[in-house]
């Protein structure tokens, strides 16, 4: 994928949308649906994240940026809590609800006593009062260790993000010091004051001012800049945000925001053709995938079979490609919904399926601004409709449903069928082809697309075993079991070894990996294909 070179300082150039280009996609477009989803992760209302990518740029042009500089801030100000996502299996395991805990975010200074103590009583929510307190007791111990490092690995999964968007350097290195704090107390605390890098301290004071500007309007901004901000953020910054309230805040509650934020992408508009917009669309998938082990690799997976499955249907080239895109998004509106929900070992209660039940509404609600992007969002929103009217969101029956999102459906449902999930092992090839002709007879699911699914299901053989990275067989075996959350007492147990030995192999994975998380390496699986553990027999050597 072409690398978005930023032009001189002065120059200003547009890149043309290229021959080919799929509906003139523009990588912002991707980008700012992609901060939808940050919204919801951060229990924000969505659009928080395009308006302080607006205040960001009003405030870098107050204070005399050139139009290369500004770029920075906006890509910087779009992702800059992007990776927040990527350990919500471990937030919601020490404390319930991850979106509930991220939502605090604004409540308290970073690092307060008071934010620590409504953090503190959270800990094992959502849990038997005896296995609360043994949370508690094993948070003590190791997971406050645990959590601090994590917001130092949300920075460094964010900028693995944007390096595979091809977003430039100066980007890269913002988007790296996210969580470094002014007063060099932030995250992992190796920068401070003008050490870190401006488009990062630019986009703290654009998230905060957004927050206190939409909770209080613009008498709120200077309270809390005394307050609580004069520290933690850039003060000249805050300052001049303060000075300037009133101009850099004008009509935030008035402008089209999708609109004002892709328009206002400054020195270059870059267009993706449609090999880099797959591209970008795949890492994205891998990305939001990491919301929970179990979805690792899951996005990619489906995309190959529905779309191998579309070809089987002699569906247009143009229809197949649009179907394996719609496969890729499909999970973004999972970023909506809570761990707590997702990782649950046992049966969801009413309220937590009217919870899921909205995930296909939020894909579509991501991806319905971009024109580009809406189509694949018109297929997703369908993923779970039946036939019969008993699916969701809409409860769409019979013609309603597009053949496309028939074959979607399918293709999902077999895919997270040979999946491991919290409360099920994987179903066999065999049981899970069983439960969707159990569908079609019962007339949830169409016949054609489930015989398409299953016919390119159908020659599905264990993944080769040679490792990149020299990881060896037993190695791979390690990495996709701890990929998927497992402890390591729980893959000892899997793979008939000690525990020691179990950590002395994720020693050597991660060393040889460059992973330092979960995440970092459950990333790393799902973009070399060691998850989901099975491919079709077309695609082996």
């Amino acid at each position: 994928m072409d690398r978005l070179q930023v032009p001189p300082t002065g120059e200003r150039r547009t890149r043309p949308a290229p021959d080919g280009a799929s509906g003139r996609i523009r990588l912002a477009e991707l980008v700012a649906a992609l901060s939808l989803g940050i919204d919801l992760g951060f229990g924000q209302p969505m659009e928080h994240v395009l308006r302080q990518c607006l205040i960001a740029l009003r405030l870098a042009e107050r204070i005399g940026l050139d139009e290369a500089d500004r770029a920075t801030v906006y890509y910087t100000a779009l992702l800059i809590n992007v990776g927040c996502h990527t350990d919500a299996h471990e937030q919601a395991k020490w404390f319930g609800d991850d979106l509930a805990l991220k939502s605090t975010k604004y409540d308290h200074p970073f690092r307060s006593i008071r934010g620590m103590a409504a953090g503190l009583k959270t800990i094992g929510a959502w849990h038997p009062l005896i296995q609360r307190f043994r949370i508690g007791i094993e948070f003590a111990v190791s997971g406050h260790h645990e959590m601090d490092n994590m917001v130092a690995h949300h920075a460094e999964l964010a900028r693995s993000l944007a390096e595979q968007l091809g977003l430039p350097h100066a980007v890269l290195e913002a988007i790296g010091a996210a969580y470094e704090q002014s007063d060099g107390k932030g995250w992992p605390g190796l920068l401070k004051g003008e050490d870190v890098p401006l488009a990062a301290r630019i986009s703290q004071v654009a998230e905060f001012a957004e927050v206190a500007h939409r909770v209080g309007g613009i008498a709120q901004v200077p309270s809390l800049a005394e307050q609580r901000w004069l520290g933690q953020l850039d003060p000249r910054l805050v300052r001049a945000l303060v000075a300037d309230a009133p101009l850099i805040l004008a009509d935030l509650d008035q402008v089209q925001n999708w609109d004002a934020v892709i328009e206002a992408e400054p020195a270059l508009a870059v267009f993706l053709t449609d090999d880099e917009f797959d591209g970008a669309l795949e890492a994205v998938a891998n990305f939001v995938d990491l919301k929970s082990p179990s979805f690792l690799g899951h996005s990619r997976a489906v995309s190959e079979l529905a779309a191998t499955a579309a070809t089987e249907l002699k569906m247009r080239p143009e229809e197949v490609r649009m179907l394996r895109r719609a496969a890729l998004v499909q999970g973004f509106g999972r970023l909506g919904v809570s761990n707590a929900i997702w990782d649950k070992r046992g049966p969801l209660g009413a309220g937590e399926w009217e919870r899921v039940r909205i995930h296909p509404y939020l894909t579509e609600r991501m991806l319905r601004q971009s024109p580009a992007l809406a189509p694949l969002g018109a297929i997703a929103v369908q993923l779970r409709e039946r036939l019969d009217g008993s699916g969701y969101p809409r409860a769409l029956s019979g013609a309603a449903i597009s053949r496309p999102a028939c074959v979607l459906a399918a293709a999902d449902a077999y895919q997270a069928m040979r999946e491991p999930r919290p409360h099920r092992e994987a179903l066999s090839p065999d049981a899970a082809a069983a439960e969707l002709r159990d569908e079609v007879r019962a007339g949830r699911m169409d016949d054609e697309a489930v015989r398409a699914v299953l016919s390119a299901a159908g020659h599905r053989v264990p993944r080769r075993r040679k490792g990149p990275a020299g990881l060896t067989e037993r190695e791979v075996e390690v990495l996709r079991l701890a990929a998927r959350g497992l402890t390591n007492k729980d893959i000892a147990g899997v793979l008939f070894i000690s525990p020691k030995t179990v950590a002395n192999h994720i020693e050597h994975i991660y060393a040889k990996i460059g992973a330092s998380t979960r995440a970092m390496a459950g990333l790393y699986a799902a973009k070399h294909g060691l998850l989901p553990e099975e491919e079709p027999v077309s695609a082996m050597p």
